[in-house]
Order: structure tokens, then sequence, then C-alpha cells
């Protein structure tokens, strides 16, 4: 399978990489299916939609943010991120993660509720 992406170009994939996501992520419920991207110079993954590609979200793992951030047994924690050309304005939203299990290739988000997590946590600070 092909898919056009603004992000990466043409891409070739086969259909046991697609990710389900059965509810979908919020505000975009009715796209289930995405790859999940990561090239090796890239600090981000990227969530793709496979139906409209022109949809990407950048993530990043939570686990080097929050060491104990909240797990989900046999998922991984992605936070989305907000891009900014300024990278001191660069967010995570941390109370909304996207949990990803790639090995039975299936995915959901859910909001942790706590007030411990914010949803524009910054990821870069000046030094």
């Amino acid at each position: 399978m092909k898919l056009k992406t603004d992000q990466f170009g043409e891409i070739e994939f086969s259909e046991d990489l697609i990710l389900k996501f059965e509810e979908g992520l919020y505000g975009f419920e009715q796209l289930k299916k995405y790859l999940l991207i990561k090239t090796d110079d890239d600090l981000f993954y990227w969530l793709t939609s496979v139906d409209r590609p022109e949809i990407c979200f950048p993530l990043v793992g939570t686990r080097i943010i929050d060491e104990n951030y909240p797990e989900e047994e046999h998922y991984e924690a992605f936070a989305i991120v907000t891009l900014n050309k300024d990278p001191l304005l660069i967010t995570a939203n941390l109370k909304a993660p996207v949990y990803i299990n790639q090995e039975r290739k299936v995915g959901f988000q859910k909001i942790i509720d706590t007030d411990k997590y914010p949803i524009n946590y910054k990821l870069f600070v000046e030094s």
C-alpha cells in the first residue's frame, strides 16, 4: 500500500503496520487507522492517518518526561506534541495521552484524571 504525506512524501507500507484506534482520537473520532512513523534523525514519532494523511500528530514518549507516568499494561504512552517555530513554545499534552500496543497494532486515547499532568507541558526550557 502507498500513502502520500506532507511530512514524508510517498510512503510504501504493508497492511500489518496499521494501528487501529477503535474509538479514534479526541476530535478525530472518525479516523481509526494510523501509521506510527519514526525517522532516525527525528525526536518525535509521527502518528499519521491512513485515511487522511494530511492529519499527522507528532508524539513523544511520556517516559522521557516522567518515568512514573501512568501505565496501561502492554501499552506504551505517548503525548501529542504541539509544534512551534520557537522551541520554547513546543508543548506536550500529558493530560490526554495516546496509548499504543505495537505488538497487537491497537491504540486508544484517554484523559488522565489528575491535575498533576498538564495539557501544555513545555518540552524545552531556557538554561
